[in-house]
């Protein structure tokens, strides 16, 4: 819609829901970011902060839906702005939108390679227990992910298969160690423990606050939910399938991340040694503490490892994609360059050459700062958030009933998703700000203020330098849609006349 196509159809409503599902994985999340929830909320942040969570996510899902299916278009929340906004302020609600929409998958992306990368070094330091795991080591693993991912995702045809193979390597690994832990368990805790423990080590003297710091945890595990939306030009109906690829995505998560979570927690013995163990990785630890075996413990850390390598190549075909459809609108700089797609790879090279680069930089931060790498991760939530709020904004602005509804379409329901989308970011980008610990110190400050200061900064140069006078209006697209179908129309033409001559 509103753009020339030019990538293949070839993703079926499966492909696109491994896709996404791939990306989102909460049980993943849940496992690679277990450590936040252990100090800030226990098992009550993780059962309850997920059910939480999981009903945001629902109302975040419905108003992504809704919009995909009225203007299903690659360049997702930053397309429908332009659409929605008055004419006034489209150009720059757009691309404002685009920017976040686009920063947003850059951390969520090295977050998940992070998280890999600690799980690979993790398993060597549990295996030889001399060694002492450094930030290079870690940062190491980090690109070694990052750069599998990005040639893994240079060849277009075979994507849409590895979307529905990481699906189920996803599932299969799930169901593999909730079997596997609490049948291994030498003993289980108590309901008690799991569902009305609350554990407290951050240093804030309010539990209330704790709570909301330690949600961090499971958000990110449901990060990315409008990666679907950008594969709207490669999958046949997307007005009618996306919607479907999304929502199955959130209720796929919950189930799986909430029963994965109390399994957990049931086979737990001891919580301290979690928080402090040698290999940097407290689910490595807790499957060691179950099993009691290196060798086991290692492989059931393997399979989470084989989730979040799917779980990054699922992460990247996104960030390109985004990229890709944000430089075809002059949203970036050399936009004219990074919107080619590769026709023999049927992919978009550059862009996915250019967001793997940035991804490879911000990486490059945490050898220099731990905390500040931290605080980008933190920026990936709240960031897409706010890309998803703009056009929400604006769809209430313009009036949900003055726009062509597609063929999901909610009615009072995507009104009142779309409010608590609305409240939920407001809330995030206050309450996900505060510091994680006290007492506050230089090496554990939250410095996601100055990510957001940084970015927008970027965003206000560029425009002013640049985006303003080469970013696209509605206008201009949708003549450059038209162009090729008026060049058919007349060649059409000028057959009929030569024929009759």
């Amino acid at each position: 819609m509103g753009q020339s196509q030019d990538l293949l159809r070839n993703y079926s409503v499966l492909s696109v829901l491994g896709v996404g599902f791939s990306l989102v994985n909460a049980w993943f999340g849940i496992s690679a970011a277990l450590i936040t929830g252990i100090n800030s909320g226990g098992p009550v942040l993780i059962v309850y902060g997920l059910i939480l969570i999981a009903l945001i996510s629902l109302c975040v899902g419905i108003s992504l839906s809704e919009l995909v299916s009225a203007y299903p278009n690659a360049g997702g929340q930053y397309f429908w702005a332009n659409e929605l906004a008055s004419r006034r302020y489209a150009n720059f609600a757009s691309y404002l939108t685009g920017w976040f929409a686009w920063a947003g998958s850059i951390f969520t992306s090295a977050s998940i390679a992070i998280a890999v990368g600690s799980g690979d070094v993790g398993c060597w330091q549990l295996a030889h227990p001399d060694f002492v795991v450094r930030p290079w080591h870690v940062f190491l693993g980090y690109q070694t992910v990052n750069i599998f991912a990005f040639f893994f995702n240079c060849y277009g045809r075979i994507l849409p298969t590895m979307g529905q193979l990481t699906f189920w390597t996803s599932l299969l690994s799930f169901i593999t160690i909730l079997v596997i832990v609490p049948s291994k368990a030498p003993t289980h805790q108590d309901a008690k423990f799991v569902f009305a423990t609350f554990v407290n080590n951050t240093g804030w003297k309010n539990n209330g606050i704790a709570f909301i710091v330690g949600l961090i945890n499971p958000n990110w595990a449901f990060a990315g939910l409008d990666c679907a939306t950008h594969l709207a030009e490669e999958i046949h109906h997307p007005e009618k399938m996306i919607p479907i690829a999304i929502l199955g995505t959130v209720a796929i998560s919950f189930v799986t991340s909430w029963t994965y979570a109390i399994a957990l927690f049931f086979s737990m013995k001891d919580v301290d040694s979690l928080v402090d163990t040698a290999t940097g990785v407290p689910i490595l630890a807790l499957f060691y503490q179950i099993i009691g075996n290196k060798a086991g413990a290692i492989a059931l850390e393997a399979l989470i490892m084989a989730t979040g390598v799917g779980c990054q190549i699922a992460c990247h075909t996104w960030q390109s994609r985004l990229c890709w459809s944000f430089a075809r609108d002059g949203g970036i700089p050399c936009s004219s360059y990074f919107c080619k797609v590769d026709r023999r790879l049927n992919v978009p090279l550059r862009a996915h050459f250019m967001s793997c680069i940035l991804v490879a930089i911000v990486g490059c931060l945490y050898l220099g700062s731990y905390t500040a790498f931290n605080s980008m991760i933190t920026a990936c939530i709240v960031c897409l958030y706010i890309s998803y709020s703009i056009p929400v904004i604006c769809l209430l602005l313009r009036g949900r009933n003055n726009i062509p509804h597609g063929p999901f379409w909610m009615g009072p329901i995507g009104l009142v998703s779309n409010i608590v989308l609305l409240l939920w970011t407001s809330f995030t980008l206050i309450m996900y700000s505060f510091p994680p610990v006290l007492p506050v110190q230089a090496g554990n400050m939250n410095y996601v203020s100055a990510v957001y200061a940084i970015l927008v900064l970027i965003i206000v140069v560029d425009w002013f330098a640049r985006g303003r006078r080469e970013y696209k209006s509605q206008d201009e697209r949708n003549d450059e849609a038209a162009a090729p179908l008026l060049r058919g129309s007349v060649s059409e033409d000028g057959d009929d006349r030569v024929s009759r001559a």
